[in-house]
């Protein structure tokens, strides 16, 4: 049976308009418009806590041939705050598929819009930097639209994204305790993969409560908005770092950089694909990365911190990860963890691991030793 076909609008805070068919949930939703680049992996797109308060553009033009499935989600459910695409697919194929793109929208409230031209939407995210937008079915005047979007959004998204309560998944000896600041499932498996006990606690948790899990190491997640808009977070890692050995990953990095006398920026449209070339400046070797960040940390920034350039963004240079001189403590703005994306920085976990059994056994060795 044919999908019903509803008119949806998507407005600009620039005043462009786009006009295209509905195929999820009807009403309005406001958000960030930004766009990302990857050509599978809408599922794990879709369910990212790091893309709360976000309206995605697939910069791909068919999107959903594959269904959806219960394995690929990343969280409790979808996060967006709108999806944009050129085409969907009525008929999805694949073994796993259990439900189309345009029903699992519809199911979880999330507005999408298709038949607009994303690659116009793009271009127009990388000329003007990334902006606010209205996905809308209702007949609301354009400029009543334009007026709500120049109100200030919310700035609390983690608190909108993290577990309201600690939970544990038991898996080995090494006990890690998870910081969710919007944590991406596949976090967690990557760690039960190498045979870790894990503990997750909200974001608000403090260094002292982490602490009295005893934790063999801490992992700092993903997670949404401005780094800054989490001064609790940033205390949070003062305190724990030369405690416990630090891993952090994306808003994660973002806080170790803070924590340490850094500064972080934002970036005009920001990094959101699965295929953006990092450097490793210890090896030179060069890895192909999933990414789904609007900030980053200033370079200049890094002078006068004890923190050493260990990871370069191929694209544009920017900064894409970080090794503490002194303590056990180190960071990319990547994920390595995937989901979706290839697996070639998976091997950071290992050095995680090594880090920690290490220091469990007295035998770590800081960077600046290591020199």
């Amino acid at each position: 049976m044919a999908y019903e076909q509803t008119t949806a609008r998507l407005v600009l805070e620039d005043g462009q308009v786009f006009e295209g068919q509905s195929f999820g949930a009807n009403g309005e939703s406001f958000g960030e418009i930004v766009f990302n680049t990857g050509m599978t992996g809408y599922q794990e797109v879709l369910t990212d806590p790091s893309y709360y308060g976000q309206i995605v553009t697939m910069t791909y033009p068919l999107i959903g041939n594959y269904g959806v499935n219960v394995d690929d989600v990343e969280s409790r459910g979808p996060n967006v705050r709108g999806f944009v695409v050129r085409e969907f697919s009525e008929i999805p194929s694949h073994f796993r598929s259990m439900d189309s793109i345009s029903g699992y929208l519809k199911k979880n409230g999330i507005l999408g819009i298709a038949g607009v031209d994303t690659r116009m939407i793009t271009k127009s995210i990388r000329s003007e930097g990334t902006m606010k937008a209205v996905l809308t079915t209702e007949n609301t005047p354009v400029e009543e639209l334009l007026a709500r979007l120049s109100e200030p959004f919310a700035r609390d998204q983690i608190d909108h994204v993290t577990t309201q309560s600690t939970y544990r998944s038991p898996g080995g000896d090494r006990r890690i305790v998870a910081m969710d600041f919007g944590m991406k499932s596949g976090v967690v498996r990557s760690l039960l993969a190498r045979h870790c006990d894990v503990i997750v606690v909200p974001a608000r948790t403090t260094a002292e409560e982490v602490l009295s899990w005893q934790p063999h190491g801490v992992m700092l997640s993903n997670g949404p908005g401005d780094p800054e808009d989490a001064p609790y977070a940033i205390e949070t890692v003062k305190k724990l770092m030369g405690k416990v050995p630090i891993f952090g990953i994306c808003l994660g990095h973002q806080l170790i950089a803070l924590a340490s006398g850094a500064r972080t920026e934002k970036l005009r449209f920001g990094h959101r694909g699965v295929n953006h070339p990092v450097k490793d400046l210890k090896t030179g070797r060069i890895a192909i990365t999933s990414q789904n960040h609007g900030y980053v940390v200033a370079p200049e920034s890094l002078e006068g911190t004890d923190l050493v350039l260990s990871h370069v963004n191929q694209n544009d240079g920017t900064v894409e990860g970080l090794v503490h001189r002194h303590l056990p403590v180190f960071c990319v703005q990547y994920h390595p963890e995937a989901r979706p994306g290839p697996d070639d920085s998976d091997y950071l976990f290992d050095d995680f691991m090594k880090m920690v059994d290490d220091y469990r056994a007295g035998r770590w060795v800081s960077y600046a030793e290591a020199e």
